[in-house]
């Protein structure tokens, strides 16, 4: 799983990233205000991160990577955090392992607290510091970043946090203050509006341009914009909802081996998979009911919302039982685009789910990564693994984009990811 992915931007101006700065870090505080310290310090699974690891790893970015370049006479706030809140950075130094960032009941949560505070208050000192032009502009790219990195850690730690409540036997709801700017978003499980009739847009294919065109924040491995050719096509003209996958369900989806790529057939055998993440039967003397756990605890499945938590496998699967298929990226791409998905908030290509292809993570072509420690995030990531389009409920607002990557292996499910069904 990606925390960071190296970036190319513009810089901008000082001033307005100290805002920034400041509101970022305040909206990450708001995210965990409703937690119990107790909900901060545990790690439900390898894949998951504890809270406050997450707070830990977002201030040690600004540390490593702006203080300690930009900061007269820097001095690590605790020179242990250099190794205990690397997460991948190899060419930073050592990191605790992964697995056992649970482990790490010190620092206190309270410390971490501290750390932030020390580490933002001398962030704005640097601001203000004065630098020559081109120290000015590298600064400015690197915080740029770190918010945008940051943003990443706010989506993932509410997905964290939501596998930690599933495991808990109390089933308890997640309760988001109204504080942040997508706080509506995140009423899962709650949705009253009617499913639309699936209609199915056709698109001609021909050469198509794929990729970021190089204004505004994008991540490395966004670029090169670049030429594909498609195939005619045609794309779904919602996502698939959670009633559609539980006809798959109960029809027997996960006994036919013959809907399953052999490796998918494999995993659901062995874990003894039977439906999506967080889905289960309540059977009682009078009758039985599907259930869901959610952000707003133990629900009734929303049969009208978009199904989630899905693994590429299951994807894959339903699309065949379903007569259809993936999307690749550069079909998505292209579909969003027609669908007037360029702003990002106009269709459900954003803000629900994120979306499987059926394209593997690689790079684009004449794709270069940046130099330095920030540049490891894309490239070493980029074999077996499927991208996935679009953003979800949980993505924080201002940080989706038409070319935005993310990635996940077929196996990965406890994100927010669904599916769009295409066909040839």
């Amino acid at each position: 799983m990606k925390t960071l992915a190296a970036a190319s931007a513009k810089p901008a101006n000082i001033g307005a990233l100290a805002a920034q700065f400041s509101r970022m870090r305040e909206e990450t505080a708001a995210l965990v205000q409703p937690l119990e310290d107790e909900d901060c310090c545990v790690q439900s699974m390898p894949d998951a991160s504890p809270v406050k690891w997450h707070l830990a790893h977002t201030t040690w970015f600004f540390e490593t990577f702006i203080l300690e370049r930009f900061e007269a006479d820097f001095q690590p706030f605790h020179p242990a955090f250099r190794v205990l809140f690397n997460s991948y950075y190899d060419g930073v130094g050592d990191q605790h392992p992964r697995a056992q960032r649970g482990l790490i009941t010190r620092p206190s949560l309270r410390e971490v607290w501290t750390y932030r505070r020390n580490i933002d208050q001398r962030m704005q000192q640097v601001f203000v510091a004065p630098l020559s032009d081109e120290s000015a502009a590298e600064m400015a790219t690197l915080v740029e970043l770190g918010l945008h990195h940051e943003q990443q850690h706010q989506e993932l730690l509410l997905t964290d946090i939501k596998h930690l409540f599933s495991l808990n036997p109390l089933k308890p709801p997640y309760k988001l203050l109204h504080t942040l700017p997508n706080a509506d978003q995140l009423r899962e499980g709650l949705a009253a509006d009617a499913l639309p009739d699936l209609e199915w847009q056709k698109f001609d294919g021909g050469v198509v341009e794929v990729g970021h065109d190089g204004e505004g924040f994008f991540f490395d491995n966004e670029t090169p914009r670049h030429r594909q050719f498609v195939e005619p096509f045609s794309m779904a003209s919602r996502l698939v909802s959670k009633g559609e996958y539980l006809a798959f369900v109960e029809e027997g989806g996960y006994q036919n081996p013959l809907l399953w790529l052999a490796a998918g057939w494999e995993w659901i055998t062995q874990h003894k998979l039977a439906h999506p993440l967080y889905w289960q039967k309540s059977v009682s003397q009078f009758d039985s009911a599907w259930q869901e756990f959610t952000l707003n605890g133990l629900q009734p499945i929303a049969l009208d919302e978009p199904v989630a938590h899905i693994s590429f496998f299951e994807a894959e699967a339903y699309a065949r039982w379903a007569g259809a298929r993936l999307p690749t990226e550069a079909e998505w791409e292209t579909a969003a685009v027609a669908a007037g998905s360029a702003v990002h908030d106009e269709t459900d290509y954003f803000g629900q789910v994120w979306q499987w292809t059926t394209s593997s993570y690689a790079p684009y072509p004449g794709y270069t990564a940046l130099e330095g420690a920030v540049g490891e995030y894309n490239g070493k990531f980029m074999v077996n693994q499927y991208v996935l389009r679009g953003s979800s409920c949980v993505t924080p607002s201002g940080h989706t984009r038409l070319s935005y990557r993310n990635f996940f292996p077929a196996t990965a499910r406890w994100q927010f990811s669904g599916m769009r069904l295409a066909r040839s």
